[in-house]
């Protein structure tokens, strides 16, 4: 794709027809007036499609981005090539996507952070799992590292897999462990698939984690698969 191509106004869309104009205002009229979460999906897409495409109806355009990836998040979180399949994001657009995705992210992890136990915030570290790894198109496996405080110290990605399997090495898990001085572990990752249910051997590499991990002192809290839909506790399932 050329630099930028899908980010000109397009045919129709010049100066001299202007129709959009009257619904933009009234649209950012209504955001500063109820805030975004009285807005439908398109409708704050369409915000932030402005910001990057200033002279183009973007109305349409947020309803196609919807239609092919299905929801808000799942726009955010599509990869670049992907985006590209979409008539009218060019290089420059996809990118202001990516950055407004990295923000959301960055934000998701400011809440598990500081000095409130991260146990005080389940939802809020599934909303930072969820914005990290739900879209992702390959496994990954990440640990939450723990003080004795269930403060976090560290956030890690751990391994990188396939579509269906990420390698787990208990030993590495725990020397990681040691070596950071953590007293917990949140082990989380990601069913590109979208369905969150553990397989047997999510479960069996989770026991074997927890069982070298007990005798150091070193608690597991529990094991969290992230799906596009929803998320799986092996803990609230009672498989650990």
């Amino acid at each position: 794709m050329s630099g930028g191509a899908g980010d000109s106004e397009g045919p129709g869309l010049s100066e001299s027809q202007p129709h959009y104009l009257g619904h933009r205002e009234r649209l950012r009229e209504r955001f500063l007036a109820v805030g975004g979460d009285a807005l439908q999906d398109y409708e704050l897409l369409e915000l932030l499609l402005q910001q990057m495409l200033p002279r183009r109806d973007t109305k349409a355009l947020a309803k196609q981005l919807l239609q092919k990836f299905g929801t808000f998040a799942a726009v955010l979180g599509a990869p670049r090539q992907r985006l590209a399949e979409v008539k009218g994001l060019g290089e420059v657009s996809i990118t202001h996507l990516k950055v407004i995705q990295a923000s959301a992210q960055r934000y998701a992890r400011g809440q598990i952070e500081g000095d409130a136990p991260i146990l005080s915030s389940w939802s809020a570290l599934l909303d930072y799992c969820h914005s990290q790894m739900a879209y992702e198109t390959r496994e990954q496996f990440r640990i939450l590292f723990l003080d004795k405080k269930n403060k976090l110290i560290a956030d890690e990605v751990q391994q990188r897999g396939t579509v269906d399997h990420t390698p787990v090495y208990t030993r590495e898990v725990i020397a990681r462990a040691l070596e950071l001085s953590a007293t917990a572990l949140i082990l989380v990752h990601n069913h590109p698939s979208g369905d969150p249910a553990p397989s047997s051997a999510d479960v069996q590499m989770t026991r074997a984690i927890s069982d070298v991990a007990k005798p150091l002192g070193i608690t597991l809290h529990d094991h969290l698969i992230i799906g596009r839909g929803g998320h799986a506790s092996l803990r609230s399932l009672k498989l650990l």
